[in-house]
């Protein structure tokens, strides 16, 4: 049992045993797998990028139908996030109107504030940084984010990031230099991500800042 969690959490370095072993059925287990990840807030520590380029790269070498691949993990990736919305939407209200010391009401507001400005950009850029693509869903649906805008961004979301590394990993997964490099290709690509964010959240602090101590008070 403990080996097959172990090949379960590691499928990206042992896709080839699972395609070897279970034939087509690797296509069920990969969607499970890309489901689960953006489907539960408990179950962020499953793979997500390295898979999906991993696969990309299967569908290169001819064991797997990189189309079908492509087609089914967005439809897991859309599904996912689409149950992971519809929890947070479900229990982050009913969490929030309890009259629980530690929980601030103002800050659902502000969430719910931040997502209506911010909301459909987060839920794309998420998509490309793990740990965050499996919350942002849920945090959606407690800052009550309309449903159509949702998933104007979630689809969009999913084709972009499915789409991109799975192209990726068809054309240069099976290069051996990106195969022996892979967590390296990985983290600079969540650096990628991320970089932007925390540039213009620094932007936004700078100029924050600057305004107060040029701000003068009348008296």
């Amino acid at each position: 049992m403990l080996d097959l969690l172990n090949m379960v959490l590691h499928i990206d370095q042992t896709l080839g045993v699972w395609v070897a072993q279970y034939g087509s059925w690797v296509y069920l287990v990969l969607f499970l797998i890309v489901f689960g990840e953006t489907g539960f807030v408990v179950l962020p520590f499953l793979p997500g990028d390295s898979l999906l380029f991993i696969a990309g790269a299967f569908g290169a070498s001819g064991h797997i139908d990189p189309m079908l691949l492509a087609v089914l993990l967005i439809i897991a990736a859309i599904t996912g996030n689409t149950l992971n919305y519809a929890i947070g939407r479900y229990i982050g209200p009913r969490v929030f109107s309890m009259n629980v010391r530690f929980l601030d009401r103002s800050a659902l507001m502000r969430t719910h504030a931040f997502y209506e400005k911010h909301g459909g950009k987060t839920i794309v850029l998420s998509r490309f940084i793990p740990l965050v693509r499996t919350f942002a869903p849920f945090v959606a649906g407690v800052a009550e984010m309309s449903v159509a805008r949702f998933q104007l961004f979630n689809i969009s979301g999913a084709v972009l990031w499915v789409g991109s590394l799975v192209t990726a990993g068809y054309f240069f997964g099976n290069i051996p230099m990106v195969k022996e490099r892979l967590n390296l290709i990985v983290l600079i690509g969540l650096g990628a991500a991320i970089l932007p964010l925390v540039l213009a959240g620094l932007w936004k602090i700078v100029r924050r800042r600057h305004g107060s101590t040029t701000h003068i008070p009348k008296h």
